[in-house]
Parts: C-alpha cells; structure tokens; sequence
C-alpha cells in the first residue's frame, strides 16, 4: 500500500521513470525493471509512475500460488485486454487462448505468446489513443512462463507507446533472468529523506538522536520506518533507537508483523492464515474454506478491521511481508489444516489445478493419489505449453510418490521438462535422485538422451566425445520397447557426430553408428525409416549407392510438418552438402526456419540460422552467412541473452579476423569436444590462405583433414585442397581428387559439384585443354547459389588468361570475379584479384556494391519479407516485433533505397541477389 510521503529522497529514480514515460508518450516504447529488498519502495516508486497524467493503466501482480500454474498471470493480463484479441493474427490469438486455458489447441511456445502480449499491448494503446504503462508486481513471484513473456515482450518494445515496468526482488538470480531489461536497483533512503519519512509519519515528534539513529538502524528501509511509526509510539521509538532491542527491519520487521497478527482472536488468525496460504486472493475460495473450518461469518470483515488485509476485487495484504510473517509462522500441521480446507475449498468449485496443488501441500510422506492428481495437473501444463510449471508440478508429484518406477519416471519426465523450459541445473538435479540401474529401460533411456542434453549445454568434453556412444547407448534401451524414441535418438546420435563432435567422437565408430542407424530404419515404414536408411548410407555406402536413398532422405524430411521440420536443421545442412543441392539446402533451412517462425519457436530458430550461416559457406556466399548470423543475434536478444557472444568462427576467417583469434577459438572449440566448430574454421584459414596467395600455408593446413576425410564435409574441400597443391608443387597429390570431384558429379548431377569438378579439372589440365574446363566450370556454377565458386572460377579463368598473355579476356573474367566477390561478400578475396587485373593492365575499380546499401540486419529482412508480399501484421508475426515496428523500419528502407512501392523493393532486391 502506497503511503503519503513515501517517495521522500527518490528524486534520481522517479526522474528516470519520468523519462521512460515521455518516451512512451512520444511513440518509443521501453521497460524497466526496479529491484530491492522488501519495503524498499519498489511498489510506491511504481504507484507513482502509474499516477502520471494521460496513461492507460494495466497492473499485475504475482501470486506465489500462482507460480506453478503456466501462464496464470498472463491469463489474468488479457482480461482487461480481451477486446483487442480480434486485432492479433489468428495464431498469435490462439496462442494466447490455449496459454491462458481460454481454447484447445497445440501447446505454444512461449515466446509466441510473447509476441501475441507485444501485439496485444501495442493493440491496446492505439485503441486508446494514450501510452499504456504495464505495472507488473511482485514479478519474481509470477510463473515462469509468464515471466517469460512478459520479459520478451518488455525486450522487443520499440516503437510502440507501451511501458512495461516490472518490481522485483533480486533473489536467486532474478535480475539475470531478465536480461535484457535496464535495471533501477533501489537501496535505502539516505539519512536525511530517512529521518524526514519518520517525523512525517508519526503523529508526535521525537527527538533527533532518536530518529537519527532508527533510521541508520533500519538501512533507510521507507516501510520500516513507516510501520513503525503506525505501530509504536514516539516514546517506544526513542526506547528502540537508543536502546539494544533489535530495531523490526528485515527478519525483525517479519517478527513484528507476527506479533500484531498474534494480537487478534483465534478465528481472525486462522482466517488470515487461509489467506496467506491461498495466496491467490480469491475471496469466495477462502470463504469456502473457512466455512469448513467452522469460523464464523464475521471473520472476515474483523481480518480487515485488524488492518492486516484490505478487501477488493482480491484479498491483498497491506505487505508481502505480512504474508510470509503469517504463513511461515505457524506450525507445519497447521499450514496442512488450512491447505487441507483450500483444496476441498477449491474441489467444491471445479478447481481442478488449484485442489491438486493444495492436496500436495497438505500432505505429509507419500500419496499415490495425490500424485497422480499433480500428475494429471503437469499434463495440463504441457498442454497449455507451461514446462517450467509441468517440472515444478511433476517434481512435488514424484516426491509424494513411494518409491519405484512411477516414481522415478516422473523425476525422469520432470527432468526433460525442465531442460525444455532451460532450467539445466534443475534437471540436473532431479536426475541424480533417481537409482538409475534401478529403472526400467525406457526411463534409463530417457535419462541418457537428458544427461546428454545437460553436458552440450556445459560443453563438458567427457560428455561431448562420448556423447555419440551414449545416444546409441540409450537407443539400445528403448529398443523393442518404444521405437519413436529409438529412432529419434538415433537421428540425435547422427546430429552430434556428423554436425558437432566431428573427429572427435570417442566410444563407437563410424561403422557402428552407420549399421545402427540402417538397422533401425528396418523398424518400420514412413518418414523416419525413410530418413534413417538416408542417413545410414551416407555414412556406410559407396558414394554411387548412397545418393538415391540420401535424396530420398532428404525429401522426407521435406514432407515433415513444420513443428518437426524445424528440429532437423543439422540433419538437413548434412544431406544437402552429401548432395551438393546448395539451393535445395538452403531453401529447406528456410522453410524450417520459417515453420519455426511461425511456431514463436526461437531456440529452434536460433539453431536453424545458425546452421544456415554455416552452411552458406560452403556452397553460398558470405553476405548470406552474415545474414544469418546476425538473425542469431536478434533472436538471442529476444530470448534476453547478450549476442555478443555469438561467435562463428569459420565465418570470422572469411571476414578477416587475426589468424591467431580464429585459431585459439577453433582449439577451444576442439578441447571441448565442438570438432566441427573447430574443422570448420581450420578449413575456412584455408581458404584464406588461397586467397591471400599463401599456397604453401593451404597446402599445410588441409592436407591433415583431407588424409582423414569426414562424411560429407571432405568432398567440399577437395577442390580447395587442389588449388593448394597444384600451386605450392604437389600436382600428383592434387590429381586423384579431380578424379573424386567428376566421380561425384557423374553420381550427384549437381552442378555446383560439377562447376567445382571443372575447376579443378582446369588447375590440373594442360594449358591446351585447360580453358575447355574453365569455361565449363563457369558456366555450370552461372546459374547456382554458389556464387563464391563462381568468383574462383573467373579468378582462376583470369589468371590463366593473363599467364596466356590474353590480357583484355582476362580482365573480363578478372572484373567478372571482382563482381561476384563483392556481392558475395568474399572480400578475401579482392585483393589478389586486383593484383592480377593490375598485371593485366587494367586499374581496378570497386563497386562497393551491396545490394542493399547501409540496410541493417533487421532493415533487410523486413524488405525481403515484404518483397516476397507479406502484410505488416506477417511480417511482424515472422520477426517477433510489433506491426509499428515493421512499418518505421519499412518507411526507412524505402528512404535509404529511393523506391515507393513494393513491387520497386522486389525488384532491387531480385537485381541485388543476382
């Protein structure tokens, strides 16, 4: 409760509150998160914002009950909101519903309902025609889920008039959780202020040293002071200022609130005590159960004359405080009781989550039935998305359930909802409470492809190296007895040796896994059986015996619905580069990048664009590898983490960073069992070395990795390794791979396999029959999204025009490759072509040519989604940002570009992707 005088000494922090508010009034939104202990002031400095002239006001509180129901404080958010629903898109609307238990529907992420609250709010305030301030409580009370989106929401306000303003305090690492959000740490009042508050709020003065000294006493903590000068009189004051009695702050302060709890009868105590159990305010509930407990009718009404409640729309006590003084002072068969009461409260009116909750916590030991309400109760939760609440929910279940196999499978299925919600260390934990040789199969399965999980995520090189053997490992346990999870454990198995541990998979072969995998694919029919007799081949077959039931694994995965699409980015990038179907990759990644766009699913986004920037390096161009990245980068800012930690190190090597830098990346990538990380960028210093003309340097850094060729990612670079020999004097080495490369073609018919076949066939070709090759190689890669190959191929057409003496169709070719460098953003590249056109007798000229000029990441995608005729709603819905902010960006883009329309944005960006 907010009193007068409260914000006595705040000046500096209702300043910044002010300033947040006038940039909310002009269009630009902005959050805030104020933190400290309790009765510092959070909810007064938040009241005084809220009171500020022409706002619309939203507020929320969290609820402690609340934290293990998904979504609970969202649900209570749109209530006020309901009427803008119609103005969300069809799937942010639904996503909103069946979070808040309003539809049915598919579970949705969280970050989709987040984007449905950004709309909604944005909604909301033009509606209103006034900024709309969102005043949220208590948050680190609110479900996890909740606080999810509230935080997402809070991150991607831009131009909208919406302010959110969140009042928390920073225990167990709150603050961290909601990165993202500038953050008001409050401490105590200064001497001064502090004082001042006292005199104010007694009604008779007191002596200086007495209050000087209560308020060093108290930290300047505003509700101490307060609460004491309503409770205790001047004279008591000066006895505690002066005296050894610990003054009621913190600890003391909670004491003291049970002291005056304490003061009331019997029926008033156990009254409050049902309400501070409750914890959901709701009135009716807490009547209910104090009809059970026989109280008498009065007994609310004298809960608020004792001034420890105020009756609202909702029970709310004068201060957290008051209700943990309350809660947690009483013994734990009295908490049981009234528990006891809210659930037979709560069973009466069809509470179905709320009586489970109570149940649990009125019970002591074990109760199989009570648990397999909460059970049914976490189902809800995964229903509704809520995997932060299904964990928490299925974690009291398993604790009241006797020990065995139920048991321990709700610890294992608590565990996996855990590692979904991200909450690593608590999977962890469930996970060692279970006596694994004791479980059956399935959960010790289960329990692998987890632990699993937990040490990519602590990027723990024992777990990484071995993590392919152990994926097998828990293949085998499901095997006869849950086949879906056999074979998807099996495609993971394939993921973390092909994709991520590379050369560094310890425990099981490559031959091993390949016959497990097409063994598996014998289990049954459809996609999946499909997919791994593709992935089987590629890593066990002929190169000739293994391209149609590869492809025909690829097109599988194309007939994959998007939720699961999305999860096979790896599987995808690695078929597609077996393949050499640069464009058929990439526009699969797209579209699953695009499916998980649409899902508001953004760690599966976040892994989609990272293999795609990967990927575009090898068969693709730079400019689209940046790209991607820096999608990364938005979406990890979304999700509240610091992008400027994304770091892909082979696209660093093409970019030009120290060599040193990439290198000690590329060895701790590798020392923690990241051996594609680490490949990819040695291999990417490679290809620098040839374009700075370091032959010899090349020559030594991929002769190693070509001598222990992997899967699919060897035959890309084959041609790279020719060049390298051929020109640092090991033509005999470079042969037998030209040899490779047309072997490949004739089998994949790619023609980006069949320019860089033509390549390579040229470097090792007599001077006679050389320029056949090289303009064969050109005009199979014109037409490919290869577009860096295409360069070399001018390049290296150039220079053995030049060697030739054949200098005017030389420097076509040389100017041709300057062209394609510089929109495929391979700049490494430049400076020995200008070297060349030079030699030729030509002055090279740079276009600087873009594309699209001094676009920003985000800039560029709006225009490629708009070109392609997506709507503004679309395009906000695709982005995770609001609809104003698609139009401030577009109205930008169209400036920068000089164009008017739309259908003049499809034309230059067609024109600027070639």
């Amino acid at each position: 409760m907010i009193k007068t005088g409260a914000l006595l000494g705040r000046e500096e922090e209702r300043q910044r509150l002010q300033v947040l508010l006038g940039h909310a009034r002009n269009g630009r939104g902005g959050s805030l998160l104020i933190t400290g202990e309790p009765g510092i002031g959070k909810t007064a400095l938040l009241g005084d914002a809220a009171g500020a002239a022409g706002l619309s006001l939203l507020h929320l509180d969290g609820v402690e009950s609340e934290m293990t129901l998904p979504f609970a404080a969202i649900q209570r958010l749109i209530i006020p909101l309901g009427g803008r629903l119609p103005a969300l898109s069809e799937r942010q609307r639904q996503a909103i519903q069946v979070a808040s238990g309003l539809a049915d529907g598919p579970a949705p992420d969280r970050f989709l309902v987040g984007m449905g609250v950004l709309a909604l709010l944005a909604a909301a305030a033009a509606a209103a025609a006034t900024p709309v301030v969102c005043v949220v409580d208590d948050a680190h009370l609110l479900d996890q889920e909740s606080l999810d989106v509230m935080a997402f929401a809070a991150r991607r306000l831009a131009v909208e008039p919406v302010a959110l303003l969140f009042a928390a305090r920073d225990e167990n690492g709150f603050a961290g959780r909601m990165g993202g959000i500038p953050e008001l740490a409050l401490a105590g009042l200064s001497q001064e202020p502090a004082t001042a508050l006292l005199r104010q709020s007694l009604s008779a003065p007191i002596d200086p040293a007495s209050a000087a000294a209560i308020a060093r006493a108290t930290g300047g903590n505003p509700l101490a002071l307060i609460d004491l000068a309503e409770d205790l009189s001047a004279q008591q004051l000066g006895g505690l200022g002066l005296g050894n009695d610990p003054i009621p702050v913190g600890r003391h302060l909670e004491e003291h609130y049970v002291r005056q709890a304490r003061q009331s009868d019997p029926q008033v105590q156990q009254w409050v005590l049902l309400a501070a159990a409750d914890t959901t305010g709701h009135l009716d509930l807490v009547t209910a159960a104090a009809s059970t407990l026989n109280l008498a009718g009065d007994v609310v009404d004298r809960a608020e004359s004792a001034g420890l409640v105020e009756l609202r729309e909702t029970i709310r006590f004068r201060h957290p405080l008051v209700r943990s003084a309350v809660y947690n002072a009483v013994s734990g068969a009295e908490r049981r009781r009234a528990h006891r009461a809210l659930a037979a409260a709560a069973d009466q009116v069809g509470m179905v989550e709320l009586e489970a909750w109570h149940s649990a916590k009125a019970t002591l030991g074990t109760d199989a039935e009570v648990a397999d309400r909460l059970e049914h109760t976490a189902d809800l939760a995964a229903r509704r998305g809520g995997f932060a609440s299904r964990a928490s929910i299925l974690t009291r279940a398993a604790e009241l359930t006797p020990a065995g196999l139920i048991k321990d499978s709700r610890l294992v299925a608590a565990a996996e909802a855990a590692l979904i919600a991200g909450a690593v260390h608590i999977a962890r934990e469930l996970l060692d409470r279970i006596d694994q040789p004791a479980a059956d199969r399935v959960d010790r399965g289960r329990m692998i492809v987890v632990h699993r999980s937990l040490g990519l995520f602590a990027a723990d090189p024992a777990v990484m190296t071995h993590a392919t053997a152990e994926l097998i490992r828990a293949a085998d346990e499901f095997h006869g007895a849950d086949t879906e999870r056999e074979q998807r454990t099996l495609v993971k198995a394939f993921e973390m040796f092909c994709v991520i541990t590379d050369r560094s998979m310890q425990g099981v072969s490559q031959q091993d896994v390949g016959r497990r995998l097409e063994a598996a694919s014998g289990l049954g029919n459809g996609g999946s059986a499909t997919i791994l007799a593709g992935l089987g081949a590629l890593m066990m077959r002929p190169y000739a015996q293994a391209v149609p039931p590869a492809r025909a694994a690829f097109d599988a995965i194309l007939e994959l619905p998007g939720d699961e699409m999305m999860h096979m980015g790896s599987v995808i990038a690695a078929l597609g580069t077996f393949l050499w179907d640069e464009s058929g990759r990439r526009h699969a990644l797209e579209r699953a990048a695009a499916a998980a766009r649409e899902a508001g699913a953004l760690q599966a986004l976040d892994t989609l664009l990272w293999v795609l920037s990967l990927a575009e390096l090898t068969g693709g161009t730079v400019r689209r590898a940046e790209e991607s990245l820096e999608q990364v980068r938005e979406v990890r800012l979304a999700m509240g983490y610091d992008a400027e930690n994304v770091i892909n190190s082979a696209l660093m090597a093409w970019a030009g960073a120290p060599r040193q830098v990439v290198l000690a990346i590329a060895d701790g990538a590798n020392s923690v069992g990241f051996g594609g990380v680490g490949a990819a960028a040695i291999a990417a210093l490679g290809v620098r070395d040839l374009a700075e003309g370091g032959y010899r340097d090349a020559y030594d850094r991929l002769k190693p990795m070509i001598d222990d060729p992997f899967l699919q990612v060897t035959p890309t670079q084959y041609a790279d390794f020719v060049e390298a020999a051929v020109r640092s004097g090991h033509m005999n080495e470079a042969l037998p791979y030209t040899g490779l490369l047309n072997e490949l073609a004739a089998v994949n018919g790619s023609a980006w396999c069949r320019g860089v076949a033509q390549r390579t066939q040229a470097l090792t070709s007599h001077d006679t029959a050389a320029e056949r090759h090289f303009l064969a190689a050109v005009e199979a890669l014109g037409p490919t999204g290869a577009e860096i190959e295409l360069a070399r191929a001018h390049l290296l057409y150039g220079e053995w025009l030049r060697r030739m003496r054949r200098r005017r169709e030389a420097s076509e070719q040389l100017q041709a490759a300057i062209r394609h460098f510089e929109h495929s953003g391979a700049r490494m590249f430049l400076p020995r072509t200008h070297a060349e056109l030079e030699a030729a007798g030509v002055k090279p000229v740079t276009s600087n040519d873009s594309g699209t000029p001094d676009l920003t990441s985000q800039e560029l995608a709006i225009a490629q989604l708009a070109a392609a005729g997506h709507t503004n709603p679309e395009i906000a819905a695709n982005l995770f940002i609001s609809v104003n902010t698609v139009d401030y960006h577009l109205r930008k883009v169209f400036q920068k570009l000089g164009l008017s329309s739309r259908r003049q944005l499809a034309d230059r960006l067609k024109a600027s992707d070639g």
